[in-house]
């Protein structure tokens, strides 16, 4: 895989890949910035969120889990000297169905963790992560009510 960022002057960028979609890429006025893109630590929290939300989605869809809605929040905390490196993550699963069920869930995000997601696989070398599921029963009308929840402890 090739990827390039391109200056637009002072701290604004504009990062490509062999995919040809683009990101913008800034950081604080504080720091010389315009606040116009994405700070290149956000890319790296997003990627992890997107590389095992992706590999779950399709997991649990393979399981014919009848999922309605999904979201994965990643929190990572940050050293307090530079180079402000992640210490830590918190990776939340939101999973909404129809009777979904929580050996599925565990079992995907395992299989993420452990085979299929390289983002998380690269950084779980590097610091701790937490991986917590949350799972809510979908009524169709009004507030999914949460059914399930737990935590990923691995081996």
């Amino acid at each position: 895989m090739d990827a390039n960022v391109k200056w637009h002057g002072k701290m604004s960028f504009t990062g490509s890949a062999d995919s040809g979609f683009q990101v913008p890429l800034g950081t604080d006025p504080v720091v010389g910035g315009d606040n116009d893109g994405f700070k290149p630590l956000e890319l790296m929290a997003i990627s992890l969120a997107g590389c095992t939300a992706m590999d779950v989605i399709s997991i649990l869809k393979k399981k014919r889990q009848d999922i309605t809605d999904f979201r994965v929040d990643v929190h990572t905390e940050r050293a307090n000297e530079h180079p402000r490196v992640f210490t830590s993550a918190i990776i939340d699963y939101r999973v909404v169905g129809h009777s979904v069920n929580e050996k599925a869930v565990v079992r995907a995000i395992e299989l993420s963790a452990k085979s299929y997601c390289p983002a998380q696989g690269m950084l779980a070398q590097v610091f701790p992560m937490r991986l917590r599921y949350q799972i809510f029963e979908d009524p169709g009308e009004g507030e999914p009510q949460m059914v399930a929840s737990g935590e990923y402890l691995g081996e």
